[in-house]
């Protein structure tokens, strides 16, 4: 039986550092990033397919399945990064509380009035 070493967290430091570029996350799960970095290739390629698909005059309904295909993968990678957000960045911000609380409340209506549609 192998012993699982625990998971470090890369650092980072979201939208809290306005001064800073580019503004990175507070932390991220290695295996995650990983992951999500993996799919986004995946879709990379899915989405030169459905060029090529294009390209050659390929049968409507078939493109069309194959672009939901991509939007569903793209809801993925942002479903891990919405969680990713929510447990490293937006805690880490409503802890310190007052201004960068605040902030952070609107940062997160404002991602799911976007995300929502």
């Amino acid at each position: 039986m192998s012993k699982k070493l625990p998971v470090q967290a890369a650092g980072c430091g979201c939208a809290l550092q306005p001064e800073q570029e580019p503004r990175r996350a507070v932390a991220v799960d290695p295996d995650i990033k990983t992951r999500n970095v993996t799919r986004l290739r995946r879709i990379e390629g899915q989405v030169r397919g459905l060029q090529k698909m294009v390209e050659e005059d390929r049968y409507c309904a078939d493109i069309l399945t194959q672009v939901s295909s991509v939007q569903e993968a793209l809801r993925s990678v942002s479903r891990e990064l919405m969680r990713n957000h929510l447990k490293h960045c937006a805690a880490s911000a409503i802890r310190k509380g007052d201004a960068e609380a605040e902030a952070m409340y609107d940062e997160l209506v404002d991602l799911m009035h976007k995300h929502a549609r």
